[in-house]
């Protein structure tokens, strides 16, 4: 074993605060697993709210392990170390349960990566009595488990606070029984928001379309997406005090679910209905914060808050300079750009989608341009002289009218900035838009990747003689396999692990090929909206009709009002 890998983890720990350790033999171990490198991993709040759920009860203990970074993993590969814990430096294969937070798609290639380098099984119908029971959580478990279906034993689908927990209680009982493997999954299949893919068959037709998924009877014929009721009783905070994070922030979340209803989105979805913390625990959270730390305020819309300015006020009283992770454009308040502006942040960023005010109708965004300019307004007020734009292109129903309007949105918002003396860069984010499950576009095809590649290369070409502009685009190849991953079937998780062996994520569209799995049936098809879907074992609480109503809305370019009070629209409610 290495000791320069021991020193290096050991070296990371004596950096943190708020981590805990436990004696050996005391509690049962869980391997708490980010799929990527630890600066993003400790970035994610659902890893410090669960590592507190397994950490607080007295019968378990959380122990955290990242992707190493690539001269950490040839230190692995080199000396033949197992991937070790950040909190005691032992091997993840010796863990009873290893737990994966699943955040982005193209961390699944990680996720085969860390459990290899571990020492762990694979494929979970190789694992023995002996082996960890490999579980997965978060966003994308959550709307499609099935790519990962060959190497997860079991899915928390939802939120999970409460899951863990009862996941927790029946695998120690099912333990102390001397249960076997298959009678545990068996046991833990039981448990409202736990899918366990062994107990349920997918069959094909000869074009390759799900046709059923049966069960023997055993197991429940839906699996229902579970939600905290009452954020208030989970309060949902930074647990673990480190510097080397992405943005050094003490991370808080002030709501959870939204209720805007766009159309594109699949957390608008698969984590309704929209819940407010209190202000009294809000306050309570920033009252905890160390002195003179940096708050991340975390959640879908921070400004559809309603109380927004009295959170701002209360933590400029604290003397916190803050952050947050997203706001809409037609709630952002005077107070929160100013709270913003006098912590230092030189950009503010809105998210606009598109160009056109059809396309905004059409993905239901709600924001107008008048909107975009009431925000610069506010931040040039505030003394911001930069801002960023979040836009997406191949959206359903664009055409050239629709390029050409961002392009003229642009140039309009860049004017705007001159005339008001906001001489900053004006910068846009463009990213090809991907089908999601659980949203009313998820029967859609993927625009073709050549035409997204010109339309990309020509917004570029036409606005990169202002300076003053910048055009930051993600990878269309990224994009396209992160399309294939997020509607995947199982056959997608087969292709996986032969990626995987055979190098990793490069190689993944040359496995499709070799199996005779055309890309195109997962990128470019129009899903037929009676075809079975992979995710259709899952039960998000919206119904059906719901998503096909606001697909036909869609078409129309009609736009849905958003949550309200005594609403029951979608089902969830």
């Amino acid at each position: 074993m290495s000791w320069k890998i021991k020193n290096q983890l050991q070296n990371i720990l004596a950096e943190e605060e708020g981590y805990s350790i436990f004696p050996a033999g005391i509690r049962t171990r869980f391997a708490l697993c980010y799929p990527n490198h630890y600066n993003v991993g400790m970035s994610n709040l659902g890893l410090h709210i669960i590592y507190e759920q397994i950490n607080v009860r007295d019968d378990t203990a959380a122990e955290r392990f990242f992707m190493p970074e690539k001269t950490l993993e040839k230190t692995y590969e080199q000396t033949n170390t197992p991937l070790l814990s950040l909190e005691s430096q032992n091997p993840l294969y010796e863990f009873a349960i290893i737990g994966f937070a699943v955040s982005f798609e193209l961390d699944y290639f990680n996720i085969l990566s860390m459990l290899s380098l571990g020492k762990v099984e694979l494929l979970a119908a190789n694992r023995d009595e002996n082996d960890p029971i490999v579980i997965a959580g978060g966003p994308c478990s959550t709307f499609n488990p099935e790519p990962l279906s060959l190497f997860v034993d079991a899915f928390i689908i939802g939120e999970g606070e409460e899951t863990i927990n009862r996941f927790l209680n029946v695998y120690l009982s099912s333990r102390g029984k001397n249960f076997s493997r298959r009678e545990i999954l068996l046991h833990l299949a039981q448990i409202p928001g736990v899918y366990v893919p062994i107990f349920y068959k997918h069959h094909y037709d000869s074009s390759g379309k799900l046709i059923s998924i049966t069960t023997d009877g055993t197991v429940p014929a839906k699996v229902n997406r579970q939600w905290v009721r009452d954020l208030d009783k989970y309060p949902a905070h930074t647990i673990i005090k480190s510097n080397h994070t992405e943005f050094s922030f003490y991370l808080i979340e002030t709501a959870r679910g939204c209720g805007r209803h766009c159309r594109f989105c699949m957390a608008g979805y698969c984590f309704r209905r929209p819940r407010n913390r209190s202000l009294k625990a809000i306050k309570e959270m920033i009252e905890a914060v160390p002195p003179q730390k940096k708050i991340g305020l975390m959640g879908p819309a921070v400004s559809d808050h309603p109380q927004i300015d009295t959170i701002c006020q209360y933590i400029n009283e604290h003397q916190h300079p803050m952050s947050v992770a997203s706001f809409r454009a037609d709630s952002v308040t005077q107070v929160l750009v100013d709270s913003l502006a006098a912590s230092g942040q030189k950009t503010l960023t809105l998210a606009p989608e598109a160009g056109s005010n059809k396309l905004r109708h059409i993905i239901n965004k709600g924001i107008e341009d008048k909107h975009l300019y009431t925000s610069i307004r506010m931040g040039i007020k505030a003394g911001i002289k930069n801002f960023r734009l979040y836009i997406m292109v191949g959206l359903p129903g664009e055409n050239d009218e629709d390029i050409e309007a961002i392009i003229k949105m642009t140039h309009n918002l860049r004017k705007y900035m001159d005339d008001n003396k906001a001489h900053g860069k004006l910068t846009l984010s463009i990213n090809p838009f991907v089908p999601k499950p659980f949203t009313p576009f998820q029967w859609m095809p993927m625009a073709d990747m050549k035409k997204i590649s010109n339309v990309l290369k020509y917004i570029k070409n036409t606005l990169k003689k202002d300076r003053r502009i910048e055009i930051l685009t993600e990878s269309p190849k990224e994009s396209y396999l992160q399309a294939i991953l997020a509607r995947g079937d199982r056959k997608i998780a087969q292709i996986l692990y032969e990626a995987h062996k055979a190098g990793g994520s490069k190689k993944f569209r040359h496995i499709m090929k070799e199996h005779y799995l055309d890309e195109n049936f997962y990128l470019y098809r129009q899903r037929e909206t009676n075809e079975l879907m992979p995710w259709d074992i899952l039960d998000m609480g919206v119904k059906k009709e719901y998503f096909l109503h606001e697909l036909a809305m869609a078409k129309q370019h009609k736009t849905t009002i958003q949550c309200f009070a005594e609403c029951k629209r979608c089902g969830v409610c």
